[in-house]
């Protein structure tokens, strides 16, 4: 397991000085760093049709991008080439531990690890972010620059795949080695190429912004069959102009759309239900026969760990009667009574069989479980190699 340090920071002080604020960079914020994954490995992924990837060459700063899945890797020059995999975490389950050391964030704001491997000179070019990100240097050295935000900063496009921003200001300009990390808030400029052949993890979060959050919202209204209430107006007056729409009609309409938002219950269930959907594929194995409930304990018997599935995104909401259980975009209403079960799921990322089977006399949890693991969300596992 990677043990994160943060320079001479608590996590109170890196919060409350640096999250979303500045940039930092943390050296040797993993001492003595092994590479979980080899660039040999990574290049099998990157074959792989479910799995996402780019290769980015910049020769005479001739810029292309490349998507995979690809056959060969002739692109991969040795020098000024870079192959990016996404949601690697979804696919190995030792690159997957890189992620842990930053859940002092909010589960449902970590989204996935990229890996990127890079020849010398090798990069994607200065460009923006719009969420926070984690970047840990693996093997080899890069050179990096970080700038503040700049509203006047121009972007613009190298390719239909590619946008890059014109040249900024470095408060942070250095060269990565094995297990330094940098931390870059939404909008700071960057850029990194490699010195010599290097591996590079990057830790990235969601940040929705409003239209995908009205879009999904609307969504959730149509599948559920919800928002029906029609637009009325049973005190209407003779208008002194037939094409004026009032303010009081505005007041009206806005008013029939923000009681939808204002069900906290409804907002709640679509939030876990959309923040708790994976972006890409899995690595997921479900039971060849699903299990039943009068099953379970039986099968539990075969192990002494339980994990769940790289890429899973689990989270919970307390309600006053329930507590709201969100799992890869499914919803389950939960007693309170199940809180400490429910922890066990979203707040650990393995746990052991006796700790579960103690939460269990919960009925509704023991059938949620139940599902989970015959999804292959949660799986069993020997040994403790992951506690």
């Amino acid at each position: 397991m990677y043990q994160l340090t943060i320079n001479d920071l608590t996590i109170a002080q890196f919060l409350a000085q640096y999250w979303q604020k500045k940039p930092l960079l943390i050296k040797g914020g993993f001492s003595n760093f092994v590479d979980p994954i080899e660039p040999e490995e990574l290049a099998g992924l990157a074959m792989e049709e479910a799995i996402e990837s780019r290769l980015i060459t910049n020769h005479n700063d001739d810029w292309q991008a490349y998507h995979g899945p690809f056959e060969d890797f002739s692109l991969l020059t040795d020098t000024n080439s870079t192959l990016l995999v996404q949601a690697v975490d979804h696919w190995h389950p030792d690159a997957s531990q890189l992620i842990e050391p930053f859940r002092f964030i909010p589960n449902w704001r970590i989204d996935d690890l990229m890996i990127s491997y890079s020849t010398p000179n090798g990069g994607v070019g200065p460009h923006l972010d719009q969420y926070d990100v984690f970047i840990i240097q693996g093997q080899g050295k890069r050179h990096w620059r970080v700038g503040m935000p700049n509203p006047s900063l121009k972007q613009f496009a190298q390719n239909k795949s590619l946008l890059q921003v014109e040249q900024f200001e470095a408060l942070i300009d250095a060269v990565l080695e094995p297990g330094d990390i940098l931390y870059i808030p939404p909008g700071c400029p960057h850029e990194g190429y490699a010195v010599e052949n290097s591996i590079n993890y990057s830790v990235g979060f969601r940040a929705p912004d409003q239209k995908d959050l009205i879009s999904s919202f609307a969504d959730y209204l149509i599948d559920n069959e919800l928002g029906n209430t029609r637009y009325s107006d049973p005190l209407l007056i003779e208008p002194e102009s037939i094409g004026l729409i009032s303010d009081d009609e505005i007041d009206t309409v806005q008013k029939l759309m923000t009681e939808l938002l204002k069900d906290r219950s409804k907002f709640k269930h679509w939030f876990g239900t959309m923040i708790s959907q994976p972006k890409h594929d899995m690595d997921l194995a479900p039971l060849e026969e699903p299990l039943d409930c009068e099953a379970l304990f039986e099968y539990l018997e075969s192990a002494e760990l339980v994990l769940r599935a790289g890429g899973v995104r689990s989270v919970y909401q307390i309600q006053p009667e329930q507590i709201l259980l969100s799992v890869n975009g499914e919803t389950y209403h939960l007693p309170l009574s199940s809180l400490a079960g429910v922890q066990l799921l979203t707040d650990t990322n393995s746990f052991t069989v006796a700790q579960i089977k103690n939460e269990l006399n919960c009925v509704e949890l023991m059938k949620t479980f139940t599902k989970l693991i015959s999804e292959g969300t949660y799986y069993l596992q020997e040994g403790d190699e992951f506690e």
